[in-house]
This record gives C-alpha cells, sequence and structure tokens, in this order.
C-alpha cells in the first residue's frame, strides 16, 4: 500500500497506539474522580497537557482538550462571538477556509455579523496586506488558517496577526493551525493568535482528540455546558486513551520538525520535477507551498475514476479535501484554478514514511491511467 492521503487522515505512530492500547487497559478511570484511578488518570491528562503546550512553545493552562478540530473551530468561533460580539459585530476571513470554519462563520452571518472573506489575488496569494486593509472599528476577530487543506497554500499569518495585534490588541485572533502543527515550524507567540486548532489524527495520532490554544486573558464562552471538566470550557468526561495517545504522537515529533520539513520538501521538488515531464498534468499547488500537500489535475480523467484507478495499484490519494466528498472544490475556484480542470483534481499528501519510490509508483500509474482510460472533454 502507498497511503498519499495524509491531509485527510494519517495512520497512528506505533507510539500512538502502544499509548492508547495501555490506558484502555490500565489508566480507564474517569479523570474527575477522587480515587486513586482517577488521580492517575488525571495525571494522563496533564502530562500530555504539558507535551502539547511544549511543542507550541505556550503555557499548560492555555491548552484545552476537546474531540477533534471540527469542535475546537467552532468553540473558537462561537466562543468568540458569544464573549465579544455584542458591540463589534464584523469577522475578517478568508474564501479558503475548512468548512469547520467557514460554516459556523455563515451561520453567524445569517444572525447578523458581517462577514469580510478576503480571496487569492491573480496570483493565487493572499497578502498581509489584503487581510489587514479591512480592520476598523466594528472588528470582532480575525480567523484564518495557517495552510490550506486543498492545495497546501501558506497565509502569511504571522506577519497580518502581528500587525493587526500591535494596532488594534483588542480584536481577537483565531488560527485554524490543523495543517501545519508538527509540520511547518511555529510557536503560538510567533503567529500572535488568540487561539489556535490543532487535531491528533493529522500528526499520527488517533481520531477523536484535538485541542485549542486559548491565550490567558482571552474570553471564549464555552459551547458544550455540563459538568465542569477543562476549567469549564468544554464539559464532558475527556476521552483520556485518545488524548494520552496524542500527546504521545506529537512528543515523537516535535524535535524534528524542521528536518522532516526539509525532507518532505526534497520530496515535492523531486515529485515536481518528475511530474512536469508529463503532457496533460496541471500542479495547482505553488512551489513554495507546504511540502506536505501538493493539487493538480490530470485533464480528461474525472477525479473520481482516477482516484479508483490509483487504488486499484494499491495508491491512495483524494479527490482534493476530503469533507468535499467530490463535490467541485469552492475553494480552488477562490485559488483561480481554471473551472475546466475541477473536475480532474486530486490530492497528493506525503507522511514521514513517504519515498521516491512511493512517487515513482504514483507517477507510472498516472502515466498508465493517461494511456488507458477513456478521456471525457473538458
Amino acid at each position: 500500500m502507498i497511503y498519499l492521503d495524509n491531509a485527510a487522515t494519517t495512520k497512528p505512530c506505533k507510539a500512538a497506539i502502544s499509548k492508547v492500547t495501555a490506558v484502555l487497559e490500565d489508566n480507564f478511570g474517569n479523570p474527575s474522580s477522587l480515587h486513586n484511578l482517577g488521580l492517575n488518570a488525571e495525571k494522563e491528562l496533564n502530562d500530555a497537557r504539558r507535551i502539547i503546550a511544549a511543542a507550541l512553545v505556550a503555557d499548560p493552562e492555555c491548552i484545552y482538550f476537546t474531540s477533534g478540530a471540527t469542535e475546537g473551530n467552532n468553540l473558537a468561533i462561537n466562543g468568540i462571538a458569544e464573549s465579544y460580539g455584542r458591540r463589534r459585530k464584523k469577522i475578517i476571513t478568508t474564501a479558503i477556509e475548512h468548512p469547520s470554519v467557514s460554516a459556523p462563520i455563515s451561520r453567524l452571518e445569517e444572525i447578523g455579523f458581517e462577514v469580510v472573506r478576503i480571496k487569492p489575488d491573480c496570483n493565487g496569494e493572499i497578502e498581509y496586506d489584503s487581510i489587514v486593509s479591512e480592520i476598523d472599528e466594528k472588528t470582532l476577530m480575525v480567523s484564518c488558517m495557517l495552510v490550506n487543506n486543498e492545495n497546501g497554500a501558506i497565509l502569511p499569518i504571522k506577519r497580518a496577526f502581528g500587525l493587526i495585534k500591535r494596532k488594534y490588541p483588542e480584536i481577537i485572533t483565531h488560527c485554524d493551525a490543523v495543517q501545519a502543527f508538527m509540520k511547518i515550524p511555529f510557536k503560538a507567540s510567533q503567529l500572535s493568535a488568540d487561539v489556535i486548532t490543532i487535531s491528533s489524527h493529522k500528526v499520527y495520532g488517533p481520531k477523536g482528540a484535538g485541542a485549542v490554544y486559548i491565550n490567558k486573558g482571552v474570553r471564549i464562552a464555552p459551547q458544550i455546558l455540563g459538568g465542569g471538566q477543562e476549567k469549564g470550557m468544554r464539559s464532558g468526561t475527556e476521552c483520556v486513551p485518545m488524548i494520552a495517545g496524542f500527546a504521545k504522537a506529537v512528543e515523537q515529533q516535535h524535535q524534528n520538525v524542521s528536518e522532516r520539513l526539509n525532507n518532505a520538501q526534497q520530496l515535492k521538488e523531486y515529485f515536481l520535477d518528475v511530474i512536469d515531464m508529463l503532457e496533460g498534468v496541471t500542479v495547482l499547488s505553488h512551489r513554495d507551498a507546504s511540502p506536505y500537500i501538493i493539487s493538480l489535475a490530470v485533464s480528461g480523467i474525472k477525479s473520481e475514476v482516477m482516484l479508483h484507478f490509483l487504488e486499484s495499484k494499491g495508491i491512495y490519494v483524494s479527490s482534493g479535501s476530503a469533507c468535499s466528498k467530490g463535490k467541485k472544490s469552492e475553494v480552488l475556484k477562490a485559488f483561480n484554478v481554471n473551472e475546466r480542470l475541477l473536475d480532474f483534481v486530486i490530492r497528493i499528501s506525503f507522511s514521514d514514511k513517504t519515498t521516491t519510490n512511493d512517487i515513482d509508483s504514483l507517477v507510472e500509474a498516472i502515466v498508465e491511467a493517461q494511456d488507458t482510460l477513456q478521456k471525457v472533454k473538458y
């Protein structure tokens, strides 16, 4: 199997799997219980919080565990709006956000918030000044991703958010860093983000766990109410095994993020050099985008057809975002991709295990698909 759909989910690493199993078997107490089993489970949570905080170079008290990035993004956006949205009702975001950001923002728009969605320019880039220039006295929050999940574009968040917080410290900044965490080196303080969302299953941890960094002094209205877990921010018994597995995966990686990024960049360059020799293949990701994600279109072969052809060869990719389920990508439209190509897009996303042999096999399979599959007109 050649797995090249890591932007959708990664295969949990052995250390994470072992940790999840150990906690399920030996440390199954409720962390809110006062007996030793509960105290041991609470220690697992506290250890995990320290590990995640260390990876973000942040205070452990700023880390709150969730079920994943979708819950985290909803908590951030709705919680900020509820806490600060009585007087200021303008939200600045981009037209290329993940649905877990764009959908709650659209819901807020329906109930009276003003929303400005920054689109990429003619070069397919979002410049920092296009974000900053929309700021005014009505602005409540700015929510922008760091790395786009469909084509790997890296947004100028550090510069944009830095300028915003210096000039307008009352504006709340939120960053969906799911596709950047453990792939692109950054510190919480460098992003100038008040709230940062991350996820376990994108970084070789188990599904069902995520975290939100909330800077001290920032008020977020809880969205799940109940027993007051996570210091009242997110009620519900914490899923300790998955959180512990998340932390173990991060612990395995956070010391060598730059080294792994360099390896991914070399793989990307190798792939682009090979794929550039093929006719009928258009690379949609920029060379300076995240090396972990490459979007391309194979003219005349619909995305789903290509996906299943590659699957028959034991190669797994996706047809754009895993959340789109085959629909034409509004995000890629916003990136000014020719609409005629949108039916033919596949997304390739590397892992730490990807090799040049995997890339050679992928390219060979694409060539075979071009030679054997019936093409459609476009």
